[in-house]
């Protein structure tokens, strides 16, 4: 028997809902309020929930990373009077079962989803534990990373094409290398080409390789970079660059591993399995003609979309003293300590070179502080400490009104983002959960940890950041 949790502030809806699940045999449990639910999802094992969109204490879409993110690991369908394709798509992208409108079909059809989640928990659940991942030097425990690592983890395990998404600097390469590392082919050579760097004019020669004499110059003959990758993993990276006339050839190539080095008088195999990236919209370049979409639906049957650092702040302090750790030791230096203001500082940075650009301003505030023991703000480049400060003094800017009384356009500029104002609901739900949490098990961290499902590091990583004591 499973467990439904409902959360809605319709007391009719819940009441059907709870009845219907009932008549299917599993047990029902109900919350009118986001934070009731939250509780409810966090102290008690639930396999689904139904959630709705407009709660008296917030929006529902907001809540719902937070409630998949629980201890039993929901499956969350969302419900809605009012369905809208905007809606719909946020509440895709952040993971829900499905989204359903209210009075929109049969009580059985709003039931069928339900029956369709509980199904893949129960295959979930009889499959055998997955083997320990190789993160490969992939930093981050945020929702948005792990569940990119979830999808690393089944495309490990195939044969089948991945195509990676995502910003210059978030990563793509170590997504490839962790894909390449844990599966049946890590004994075998991943082979990394980076499109942008080769020659429009000896791609097809670097590609596929060449028989000596088969073009001047060719004064031997040359194994192409598809033939290394035999037995192993190709990854190209930047997909996107490839000439039009070299997408039509290597798209043959996928599809029968099979082809004719340039020169040669016969065709040679290479069992490779390809890894592709890109940071450009290939949608759009298909619109323009400057991209295969045949090809395109042959790259996609596994797609990784790596979100952008300032997605993922969580992971900015772990991936901070990580890289810190491997740079101090490359530059031959004692590791270093963080001034809070420093840690502050990164975390106020949106950060638009990802990665990258944190590891090249840890670099920069290295240097600079030289034999100094801590890093403070002002090792850290300028263009950051100015992007920072220009950020602070915007946030606590009041609103000015014109002489009508209304706001002045500087107003409408300074009005809070979504993202800051959604931050700050969710930690304030986080720091209510926590102090709940904490009197509730009298401070007890095991069974703190035992009922939260958080891991003991965690846990008191949140505390020290609520500065919530506890017993032990």
């Amino acid at each position: 028997m499973a467990k439904v949790l409902i959360i809605d502030d319709d007391e009719m809806i819940v009441d059907v809902l709870s009845r219907m699940v009932g008549h299917m045999g599993h047990e029902a449990v109900s919350a009118l309020t986001l934070t009731e639910g939250l509780a409810k999802a966090s102290s008690e094992h639930i396999d689904v929930v139904f959630l709705d969109v407009w709660m008296p204490d917030g929006n529902g879409l907001e809540m719902l990373p937070v409630i998949r993110e629980t201890p039993s690991l929901p499956e969350v369908i969302i419900i809605t009077g009012a369905g809208e394709a905007r809606g719909a798509e946020l509440a895709i992208k952040s993971g829900a079962w499905d989204y359903i409108q209210k009075g929109a079909g049969t009580l059985e059809s709003m039931m069928l989803p339900l029956k369709r989640a509980l199904a893949y928990r129960k295959e979930k659940t009889a499959k055998q534990p997955p083997k320990v991942l190789n993160r490969a030097g992939i930093v981050g425990e945020s929702r948005l990373i792990r569940e990119c690592l979830e999808v690393v983890s089944q495309a490990a395990g195939s044969e089948a094409n991945v195509f990676i998404t995502g910003e210059t600097g978030t990563g793509k390469e170590l997504f490839a290398r962790a894909i390449h590392k844990n599966s049946p082919r890590a004994g075998n050579s991943l082979v990394v080409v980076d499109c942008t760097a080769l020659p429009a004019s000896l791609v097809e020669g670097l590609l596929f390789g060449h028989e000596k004499g088969a073009f001047t110059g060719a004064e031997k003959a040359q194994e192409g970079l598809i033939v290394q990758a035999d037995g192993g993993t190709l990854f190209l990276d930047e997909i996107g660059e490839l000439p039009l006339l070299i997408q039509k050839a290597f798209l043959r190539v996928l599809q029968e591993h099979r082809f004719r080095p340039l020169g040669g008088q016969k065709e040679i195999e290479s069992d490779f399995r390809l890894v592709a990236a890109t940071n450009r919209n290939l949608d759009k370049m298909i619109q323009d003609g400057l991209f295969r979409q045949d090809l395109m639906y042959r790259l996609k049957a596994f797609t990784i979309n790596l979100p952008p650092l300032r997605e993922r702040s969580d992971d900015i302090q772990e991936l901070a003293v990580h890289q810190m750790s491997r740079l101090c030791q490359r530059l031959n230096m004692g590791i270093k300590g963080f001034s809070p203001e420093f840690m502050e500082a990164l975390m106020a940075y949106d950060w638009p070179g990802n990665v990258r650009e944190l590891i090249n301003a840890l670099t920069r505030a290295l240097t600079a502080a030289q034999n100094e023991p801590t890093l403070f703000p002002k090792h850290l480049p300028s263009d950051i400490r100015i992007q920072v400060a220009r950020r602070s003094f915007q946030e606590s800017a009041p609103a000015s009104l014109d002489p009508a009384g209304k706001p002045t356009e500087a107003a409408h500029t300074s009005f809070p983002k979504w993202k800051d104002e959604r931050e700050a609901a969710l930690e304030k739900l986080e720091n209510k959960y926590l102090n709940e949490l904490i009197s509730h098990t009298g401070g007890d961290i095991n069974l703190a940890c035992e009922l939260s499902g958080l891991k003991r590091s965690r846990l008191y990583q949140l505390l020290k950041k609520h500065d919530i004591p506890s017993r032990s």
